[in-house]
């Protein structure tokens, strides 16, 4: 099995948005259309918060990205500002795309919880991690996490932090050496059914002394 590491590129924009719908199965909470937007959202809004990015291919075929953020070199691009700005409205359209909306505010506003919370200032974020579900257990995860830490290292970065749930593959980065700190427990109504999520922040140390 060969993988190629490269740099993110426009073309890769719509698998990695399939990724990422399959990822956090959209589709079990909405339409297919919907879970599509939804998807849109994420990556868009992802893609406005890195300064380093890998995607990974096998045989010809995208299966992975992760992204990185030195928070004090970023600058967002307007292009990337305004292809969030376009993803969150075309959501808007639909009552359905609204009523899901919600969701991600409430997503967002744990995350920066469990950010305010841990009262820490880190100078790294790992922004975005997904693998196709196909090459799950090929080391994939492993090789494109490899290529974050190679970057924080080359940056100077001595610790940076990441938000995950239950809807993941969390112990993942329990393997890779990085430590839970704080945990949030939420209830959400989906389809008039109750689901209890778990929500986490992460960090890691790798370079510290």
């Amino acid at each position: 099995m060969q993988v190629q590491l490269r740099e993110y590129h426009k073309e890769d924009f719509n698998d990695l948005e399939t990724i990422i719908r399959q990822t956090w199965h959209y589709d079990e909470f909405a339409s297919p259309k919907t879970a599509a937007k939804l998807a849109r959202v994420f990556l868009t809004s992802c893609l406005t918060n890195y300064t380093f990015s890998r995607v990974a291919i096998l045989d010809g075929e995208v299966v992975g990205i992760i992204l990185a953020n030195n928070i004090a070199k970023h600058k967002c691009p307007l292009s990337n500002r305004f292809n969030q700005i376009k993803a969150i409205l075309s959501l808007y359209c639909s009552k359905e795309g609204r009523n899901v909306s919600k969701i991600f505010g409430s997503v967002n506003g744990i995350d920066q919880q469990l950010l305010s919370e841990n009262h820490k200032k880190y100078p790294a974020e790992l922004a975005l991690f997904a693998v196709s579900a196909k090459c799950r257990g090929k080391g994939i995860g492993k090789i494109l996490f490899q290529a974050a830490l190679d970057y924080m290292k080359q940056e100077q970065l001595e610790d940076f932090y990441l938000f995950t749930d239950t809807s993941c593959n969390y112990g993942f980065y329990e393997h890779q050496g990085m430590a839970r700190r704080i945990e949030k427990e939420h209830i959400f109504d989906i389809k008039g059914q109750q689901a209890e999520m778990k929500f986490f922040i992460y960090d890691y140390q790798p370079f510290a002394a």
